[in-house]
């Protein structure tokens, strides 16, 4: 996948990021947490602004390996849909970390407008070691369902 060590990606809050999906027609937001999560965690709801949210899993459960061909098979995807290097691609995954690096290696590939949601899907543990109620998208009160 090569370095990115010289990439620098905007970090946008979930407001912002939820500003921007609902205001500009290409940006996307892309999910790259795994199955497991999606579907016993819950997903962004972007239903409302008639748009879906493209799933694509940085590393596999319970390998947690990060699959090799994540950027090719993202790559392909967009290019399918029709979605140049110049959209904006808003990478989320649980709390900013996954999809940093899966921005990062996006970038790498000619991505133009990469960004990381922050504090991601459920945001950092609490103090009882909880997540979604600090920060996030869930935090936040933004639309969401169960996968």
């Amino acid at each position: 996948m090569g370095s990115c060590d010289s990439i620098h990606i905007e970090e946008v809050s979930v407001e912002e990021a939820w500003a921007r999906l609902s205001s500009e027609a290409d940006t996307i937001l892309i999910d790259v947490r795994t199955r497991a999560e999606w579907a016993f965690v819950g997903l962004p709801d972007l239903s409302n602004l008639g748009k879906q949210v493209v799933r694509i899993e940085w590393q596999s459960f319970p390998e947690n390996q990060v699959d090799a061909a994540f950027s090719e098979r993202l790559s392909e995807f967009l290019s399918s849909a029709g979605i140049g290097k110049d959209a904006e691609l808003l990478f989320i995954c649980r709390s900013g970390s996954r999809s940093r690096h899966a921005a990062e290696v996006m970038a790498a590939q000619g991505y133009q407008r990469c960004r990381n949601v922050a504090d991601g899907f459920e945001g950092p543990l609490d103090a009882h070691r909880h997540r979604g109620t600090q920060a996030g998208w869930k935090a936040a009160g933004l639309p969401w369902v169960q996968g």
